[in-house]
């Protein structure tokens, strides 16, 4: 395959560069940006647990304490997080920043929730540690004093130089972080007016009850749990239409339907969208347009459910 002409001003290689030693050396990503959602994801739909976590981290970014919350897989708590610091939206600008587009003004979920969210990698050392937690709080300072001036420059408005504009900080996964990373964690709390929420899987409540010194610290905490059978009949009717699946089924075939979606999930929020994209396949492959309670059990066997 011929090489393309890069373009010259925004291009990695130089002359004479055709980008082969990409295809043999160690080169890590290039950029830190997160890649970008697929096409035709799913609104966020705002639920009973979704509005206690929000009460929950308001209080935690006013009061300044550290806030733990956990919960199974797939209920939402990413989700939440996400929603409430306004990740997506931030990336997105993130994005566009970084192919010299123009990005437009700051989203302004960033401004109002002043929350950085940063998630460890599973083998976060020490030094990485230090590195990425001033660097997620910064740059939300950053972005704010972006807004506020029209420049970002720490020297003639300190406050954001150690993320003094930044009121939350959210760590997902907190259950990768070892002794020593929730130590480092602890560390930048008490040199930093900033409130923190770990979040985690059941037991991290307890696993941090073996270091008194943090746990000394924990104000608030909460247990993020599943979508009562009410509120999943709820939202999975509004996703019916949503997604494309109201077809001509009539009113009890729907009901039936949706009541052995409920069934089957349980609650579990990323079981219903895993469940929904399998239905939909299925109705496509056999060119059906009625979700029956079969189309339902077809699309739960091509799935690894576990409970």
């Amino acid at each position: 395959m011929p090489p393309t002409e890069p373009d010259s001003s925004r291009s990695l290689l130089g002359k004479g560069d055709d980008g082969r030693r990409f295809l043999s050396g160690t080169f890590g990503e290039i950029n830190g940006l997160t890649s970008s959602p697929p096409p035709g994801a799913p609104a966020f739909l705002p639920t009973r647990e979704h509005r206690r976590f929000t009460e929950f981290a308001d209080t935690v970014r006013t009061h300044r304490y550290i806030g733990l919350c956990w919960g199974p897989p797939g209920v939402g708590k990413t989700l939440s997080a996400r929603h409430y610091a306004g990740a997506t939206e931030w990336e997105q600008w993130q994005r566009d920043l970084g192919e010299d587009r123009d990005p437009g003004p700051i989203p302004e979920q960033v401004l109002q929730a002043r929350t950085a969210l940063w998630t460890p990698t599973v083998t976060a050392s020490p030094r990485q540690i230090d590195q990425a937690l001033p660097r997620a709080c910064q740059q939300i300072s950053y972005a704010i004093d972006y807004h506020r001036h029209g420049r970002v420059d720490p020297f003639v408005h300190p406050d954001s130089r150690s993320s003094g504009l930044t009121e939350l900080l959210i760590i997902d996964e907190a259950d990768r972080l070892k002794t020593t990373g929730l130590e480092q964690v602890r560390d930048y709390y008490d040199r930093h007016t900033l409130g923190v929420i770990l979040i985690g899987m059941p037991g991290i409540d307890k696993r941090l009850g073996r270091y008194p010194q943090l746990y000394s610290r924990v104000g608030f905490a909460h247990e993020y749990r599943q979508l009562t059978p009410e509120e999943l009949t709820a939202i999975l009717a509004r996703r019916w239409h949503t997604d494309g699946l109201a077809g001509e089924d009539d009113e009890f075939t729907r009901t039936v339907a949706i009541a052995t979606i409920a069934r089957i999930t349980g609650g579990n929020f990323r079981l219903v969208d895993r469940l929904l994209t399998q239905i939909k396949r299925i109705l496509e492959i056999n060119q059906l347009e009625t979700v029956t309670p079969e189309v339902v059990e077809a699309a739960r066997d091509a799935l690894l459910i576990g409970h």
